[in-house]
């Protein structure tokens, strides 16, 4: 296991998510400043976003007044979120397993209700050993 690559694509991929969410904030902005160029920039994002450094670099050919504004607008989210992103990604791994590795367990305890001989109640009233132990 390379935990320096596995952190470098996480962070790519931690860039790409914020540049998708910059895109969508500078979207709804130009929704309602500027409803053509929210078109043109939805229309243009649309397959490229993935790679969120690729998608900059395509957009500052096009428009780079755009490319810009979502590159600021990413730059503040990250500083914003940036504190509690290990602490949250932590947690929120811990509590994931939990609860996964509580339904596992749920699952693989569960006792067949459809079964009548797996009653305990009809079970304890049919054994002749417990009849003997009231007398």
């Amino acid at each position: 296991m390379n935990l320096k690559q596995i952190a470098k694509d996480t962070a790519k991929t931690l860039q790409s998510y914020l540049t998708y969410q910059a895109l969508r904030t500078v979207l709804a902005q130009l929704g309602e400043t500027n409803p053509p160029l929210a078109l043109w920039l939805h229309n243009f994002s649309t397959d490229k976003i993935q790679d969120g450094e690729a998608y900059i670099e395509q957009l500052f050919r096009e428009k780079p007044d755009l490319a810009l504004r979502i590159m600021t607008v990413r730059e503040h989210i990250a500083e914003e979120v940036a504190d509690f992103l290990p602490e949250m990604v932590r947690t929120g791994i811990q509590q994931g397993n939990m609860e996964k590795r509580r339904q596992h367990l749920e699952r693989i305890t569960r006792i067949d209700t459809s079964n009548p001989s797996l009653q305990p109640e009809q079970q304890a009233t049919s054994d002749p050993n417990l009849d003997n132990l009231s007398n």
